[in-house]
């Protein structure tokens, strides 16, 4: 009898050559990128041990700067630039970035004799800083070049060069701007994070500066800004029986109910999870008071405390993660109740 064969397989036996291509293709990728990492962070080691007074000069200089730091570069350098200009102006350095051809045409008016100019370039020979140099002259501006050619006319006419001098790019083809933007992007990293620590630049001074965002949530977003007050709160008194708990529960819908003592201090609070371990253990448990049921001293938060903070210790809370908090005041009444949720829905559990 003829065996039927599915002509819509191959059938064969060993690796596919398709596969080993596809093996060895993903191997040379792989060995491209340990490559690029090697070559980069090995820059970043040369010239951070070539590290020395230009860089102390350098900062110095900012920080007594009256006016505003002000970066320029050309291509791939100009991209640089204008990221360190915005990490500088977050961080408490007030700067921002002109394009040297903009500048010889018009936008020099944006320069004063107070500020300070900082050029990047790799060469330190780009054409299009040469139309500036004599009216920075006139200014009598600090000029600080962050260059990889010590030696170059952009060098001879700064005030301080840092040098930021690869030995080669990543690229294969040592062309493209790769290894000399990443120590260009470093150089302006480590002047910012310098500056940050001569101004005494906190936390504060940062959320100030990020009011919008993750970031400025992260810093600014309080507890009160999110909790759940007045009749949106929970809350039943302690001689309450567990079924009219239970409907005030699910009236609002948080998962949880506070319990107060006559005065209204907060004495209690039963959650979802409790009433399931309430009714396995004891059915009838419908017409028991609260009192009797609650767990007490339930955990509370100042409304002040960050809401990042605050939902931070709801997951790392040692005996177990916590959904909610209520909020009380000095006298341990409570102001309002806040779900996990409710920091959730605000875009602090994004990342």
């Amino acid at each position: 009898m003829e065996r039927k064969t599915n002509h819509n397989k191959t059938n064969r036996i060993g690796p596919d050559p398709a596969d080993d291509a596809l093996a060895s293709n993903d191997d040379r990728d792989l060995a491209t990128a340990r490559a690029v990492f090697r070559d980069e962070i090995d820059s970043l080691r040369d010239v951070e041990a070539r590290l020395g007074s230009s860089f102390h000069r350098a900062v110095e200089a900012i920080l007594n700067c009256k006016g505003r730091l002000i970066i320029s570069g050309v291509g791939k350098s100009g991209l640089i630039g204008q990221k360190i200009a915005a990490t500088f102006t977050s961080t408490g350095t007030p700067s921002f970035y002109i394009h040297p051809v903009e500048a010889a045409h018009g936008d020099l008016g944006l320069v004063s004799r107070d500020d300070i100019v900082l050029f990047i370039s790799k060469s330190g020979m780009s054409d299009e800083f040469g139309h500036l140099f004599p009216s920075f002259d006139r200014l009598g501006v600090t000029l600080i070049a962050l260059t990889g050619n010590t030696r170059s006319y952009l060098a001879k006419q700064s005030d301080i060069v840092l040098d930021t001098a690869v030995r080669q790019e990543a690229c294969a083809l040592d062309l493209a701007p790769t290894t000399s933007t990443t120590v260009a992007l470093v150089m302006g990293d480590a002047l910012a994070c310098a500056l940050m620590k001569r101004r005494g630049f906190n936390v504060t001074d940062f959320a100030r500066n990020h009011p919008s965002g993750l970031l400025g949530k992260r810093l600014t977003l309080r507890v009160q800004e999110l909790m759940r007050t007045g009749d949106a709160m929970p809350l039943v008194p302690v001689d309450t029986v567990l079924k009219d708990a239970l409907i005030e529960m699910a009236t609002k819908a948080i998962g949880c109910v506070g319990v107060t003592e006559k005065d209204g201090r907060l004495c209690g609070i039963i959650t979802d999870g409790d009433l399931k371990r309430i009714m396995v253990r004891t059915p009838d448990a419908i017409e028991t008071s609260v009192e009797d049921l609650m767990t007490r001293n339930p955990k509370t938060i100042n409304a002040s405390v960050l809401a990042a903070e605050a939902l931070a210790s709801m997951e790392m809370n040692p005996s177990g993660p916590l959904t909610m908090y209520f909020i009380v005041d000095d006298q341990g009444r409570p102001n309002g109740v806040l779900h996990i949720h409710d920091i959730l829905r605000s875009g602090l559990g994004g990342d």
